[in-house]
Order: structure tokens, then sequence, then C-alpha cells
């Protein structure tokens, strides 16, 4: 969501005529989108802005100026202690209000010459209106591979979860409007749209022509029907209370849904799990795995891991383990338990103890670390469909993805970015594979997702 809310910054101040530059000493305004989910993420930004203070002064003391901005969820969550413990910042603007962008550059600029280093302007309150409505249309060429925001917020209030507070109460676009995205990002050289949302497969929009309310698998059914040229289709992050029966079906009926499922469980503990508020249990997680794989026997599953949860104790982790040893995922995230400000977990005071999260997270990367190599090295020998998006670091290479999400190098002409291709794989490492361009037809990959 990050990446996504960046480049509809960049859309919003084109206008004003800025464009991106990727050096740092070029620019006339830094932007720090910021993410809140963990403390280090949160601390990173206050360490960065310690190292932009210096060049602002110097720009400045060369009668210029250089805006800083902290947007995102640290700017949502911690807007006043931005502009205490870092006075040189000229904006703050939360999530829901980038939109508003143009006016507080124009603000901070009138202010550029006030006396004094507390200058700092906080936007962080969510507006009445949803900001899609303000956002400008993309009109110039985009990725083959690109995000489109279908849904925002959180209804869910996990315990150890800042993002019903950083990014507020879901919201749903319609169907019309993300269908007319769709459509225009396809225009502009889209190939792949990954539909986003903090929780996206709680998305309930209103339908398109007045068909009442629909959820997620219709959505991605009319995605498929109605966008021609939109050769695959994804969708994240997902929550397990939300896999209803029409979108595990349409993972079997819709082609252009590929099959790979980002389905965080967060611990294999059904004592962990009440305590997180989740809402599910490890038994009811184990069987959305098995309709989806009914549904779509060669779906690859991802997930995320929180070790360490305040109680947790070692039969809740051996838990967690055995729920990774049956399931078998094809690539996850795993951290430990990180405590954020406001949420309940914070407060509770059986916390972990440092050490022991490490071993924890060490254990569960390992085992997840041979998951996601044996699911690799299951595709060696086999011919694949691989959709290039862009050329790599060496001379005729290009990079792509298959239908699992792995990335794929092989040697072709740059005439096939955008297009989908078969691949021969004839390598595998941890993070990627080689493979070599073919033009006999894909074969099928029978047993990829199964427990490893």
């Amino acid at each position: 969501m990050n990446v996504y809310d960046s480049a509809r910054m960049a859309d919003v101040l084109a206008p004003l005529g800025y464009s991106v530059t990727g050096t740092v000493e070029d620019a006339d305004l830094v932007i720090l989108n910021t993410c809140h989910i963990r403390e280090k993420a949160g601390e990173k930004v206050y360490s960065e802005l310690g190292r932009l203070r210096p060049l602002k002064a110097e720009r400045q003391a060369g009668g210029g100026d250089l805006l800083l901005a902290v947007a995102g969820c640290v700017a949502q969550a911690e807007g006043a202690e931005v502009v205490r413990r870092a006075p040189h910042v000229d904006i703050v603007v939360g999530p829901q209000s980038y939109h508003q962008l143009p006016e507080l550059i124009a603000r901070a600029t009138r202010a550029a010459s006030a006396p004094g280093p507390g200058r700092g302007i906080v936007a962080t309150d969510f507006p009445v209106e949803p900001k899609f409505d303000a956002l400008p249309q993309q009109t110039e060429a985009q990725d083959v591979s690109v995000f489109l925001a279908v849904q925002e917020g959180c209804d869910k209030f996990c315990t150890f979860c800042v993002v019903p507070y950083t990014r507020g109460a879901e919201y749903s676009r319609p169907a019309a409007d993300i269908v007319a995205e769709a459509r225009r990002l396809v225009a502009l050289g889209a190939r792949e749209i990954t539909l986003l949302g903090q929780n996206v497969n709680a998305w309930h929009g209103e339908g398109a022509g007045g068909g009442g309310e629909w959820g997620l698998g219709r959505l991605v059914r009319a995605l498929a029907d109605g966008v021609p040229g939109l050769a695959r289709i994804r969708y994240t992050t997902s929550h397990p209370r939300d896999m209803d029966d029409d979108l595990v079906a349409a993972h079997g009926d819709v082609p252009q849904l590929m099959p790979f499922l980002h389905l965080p469980v967060q611990s294999g503990s059904d004592r962990v799990l009440a305590r997180m508020n989740r809402r599910h249990t490890a038994e009811q997680y184990d069987r959305i795995v098995e309709r989806l794989r009914r549904a779509r026997p060669d779906i690859a599953l991802s997930s995320d891991f929180i070790v360490g949860y305040p109680g947790e104790t070692d039969a809740d982790f051996a838990q967690t383990l055995a729920l990774i040893a049956r399931t078998g995922f094809a690539q996850a995230f795993s951290f430990k338990y990180s405590p954020r400000p406001g949420t309940p977990a914070a407060a509770e005071e059986r916390q972990v103890d440092e050490a022991v999260k490490s071993d924890r997270l060490a254990a569960v990367q390992d085992l997840l670390r041979r998951q996601q190599d044996d699911f690799n090295r299951a595709t060696i020998g086999r011919c694949v469909p691989v959709l290039f998006e862009k050329p790599g670091r060496h001379a005729d290479q290009l990079i792509g993805r298959t239908p699992w999400l792995q990335s794929v190098h092989a040697t072709g002409h740059p005439r096939l970015i955008g297009a989908e291709v078969e691949v021969e794989i004839v390598g595998a490492g941890p993070n990627s594979l080689a493979g070599r361009i073919v033009t006999r037809d894909a074969a099928p990959l029978p047993g990829i997702g199964a427990a490893a």
C-alpha cells in the first residue's frame, strides 16, 4: 500500500511541476512515506530525518530551501511527536490526507520565511470524503505489473496491530470506479494488477450497474470479464475470516486470478490467536487451505508469523511450527513481536524475553526457508508461463514472474517485456529462478503448493 501511495503522491504533485529524482541532493521536496507496523520501521524515520537536517540547513544557508514532509502511518500516529523531535520538518500528513499535498506545500512555502524552526504543518485528520475521489487519474505509461487500491483501513482490531488507528475504518471503493481505473491502467500498458487493501478480502463495495453490494470474488470476475488485455489478477493482504466461498471458488474459476495467495495466520496456537483477537483458530485456517487447494490444486501460499507474542509459551510456539510443517508455504514473512504504543498487547505484563524471541524467530525462519527452497526447486526442469516486467542488470537479461510470484531471470529481447511467454526453469536460488525461453507449451506443475 505504501508503494501505491508513493506513486499517487507523485501523481498529485505532477501538476505543480514536480517530478521524481533518484538523488536526494537534487530534490526540492523530500517525502518520507512511513510505516508504523513495527518499532524498527518507525525509528528509521527519525534517523533519516537526522540525516536530512544538515542538507536542509546547507540549502537554507545558500539562500534556498529544501521542503521536508513526513507522510504515512508514522505521521498519522505520531504527528506531534514528529514535529517535536524533528522541528525542521515542514509537512506531516497522514495516509488519508496526502491528496492535500499541493495546498500543504503552498502553505509551507509561504511559511518558509517565518522565524524559528517550529513551522511543521500537521494534516493528519481523516477527511470526510475518501481520498480516492480527489486523486488525479493516471495519464502516463504504467509498469507491466501495477497496484490498484480497492479497500483501505481495518475493523478487525488485532491486539498487536496499529492499522485501525493509522488507516482508520474499513472503506471499500465502488466496483465501477475500480473497473474503470483497471481499464485505464491496462490501456497505459499494465498487464497484471494487484488489488490492494489492508484487509482486501473484506472489500464489499457498491456493485457496478446498480448490482447491490459485491464481494471480492465478484469483483475479480468483473475485472477478468470486463477488462480486455488484463492477463493477471492478484490481491493482498487477506484475513482468514474473510475467505468466503465465492472468493475461494474464483481461484478455480477465473484463469486470470493467479494461483498465489498471501493469507496471514500469525500463530498456530489457538490460545495465542484468541489473545491476538484474530477471531479464527488453527483448525479453521487448515480448513480454508483445504478448500483453496480443492478449488485450485496448484495454489501456492504465503503467510505472516509473529513469534514471542506476550504470554507465548514453548507449547504455543511448537504449535506454530506444526502448522507451518503441515501447510507448506512458498514464502512467508516472520517477525519478533514488536510492541506498538496504544495497542492492547503493548500493555501486556507477560512480555517474552528478547533472547527467546530471537531463538524462536530463527527456528521459524529456518523451516520457512527450507520450504521455500523446496518449492523453488520443484520448478526446475518444468516449463512455466512468465510475465516479463523489466530488463535485468545484464545485457539482454529480462526479469519476470511466474504465476506463483517467483522472480525469474532469463535472456531475451526487450520486446518481450509485457509479454507472457513459456520459460523452462533451469536453476533455483533462494529468492529467484533462472530460466530459458522456449516455444513449446507449458507443462502442468503437479504438487506445487503442497506440504513439503
